[in-house]
């Protein structure tokens, strides 16, 4: 007889339920796509077959309602601000941001010389991760996005201030 290797028979995993959703958290990102320049081009190649980003669980949405990240894509104008603002709002907690280009990082080549190009989204909405570049290649997304999984790794999964009523709770009760 030939000795297998047996899986799965009784086999049991050990981990805290912070790890354990903090795993589902970052297999799971779901994006929204906010392209506003050239750095968009670049974003719409990174979800093409040829870098298949859904093999990190990342599939990207139409709507901000089923948004967990937003990618800021390209010159932000004090115009598209408010528009951008407002769509961050939509999206449920928790919410993380990817800065997307020299543009949209410190408002690029463009804010030196007009009046109407805002100096870095973050001025706008908090930013998570910067992905560098003009414009940024795929593979600098990519990088991006496993920067966001590492820091979601090391997040707690409840927001600090649900933790904050958590413990006024356990208070009161004692």
């Amino acid at each position: 007889m030939q000795d297998r290797i047996k899986t799965g028979d009784g086999g049991i995993i050990l981990t805290s339920a912070e790890d354990l959703l903090n795993w589902a958290r970052l297999s799971s990102l779901w994006p929204m796509g906010f392209g506003l320049a050239c750095c968009a081009i670049e974003m719409i190649a990174t979800y093409a077959s040829h870098y298949d980003l859904e093999r990190f669980g990342i599939f990207p949405r139409p709507s901000p309602r089923q948004s967990d990240v937003m990618i800021v894509a390209g010159t932000v104008t004090f115009k598209m601000a408010d528009r951008l603002r407002r769509l961050y709002e939509q999206m449920p907690e928790p919410r993380y941001v990817i800065s997307m280009g020299s543009c949209s990082n410190c408002g690029g080549p463009y804010w030196e010389h007009g009046y109407h190009v805002v100096k870095g989204v973050d001025r706008i909405v908090p930013v998570d991760v910067y992905v560098p570049g003009c414009p940024p290649r795929p593979e600098a997304l990519i990088g991006g996005f496993m920067r966001l999984q590492e820091k979601i790794r090391r997040e707690h999964p409840l927001a600090p201030q649900m933790l904050l009523d958590m413990e006024a709770k356990a208070a009161e009760a004692v």
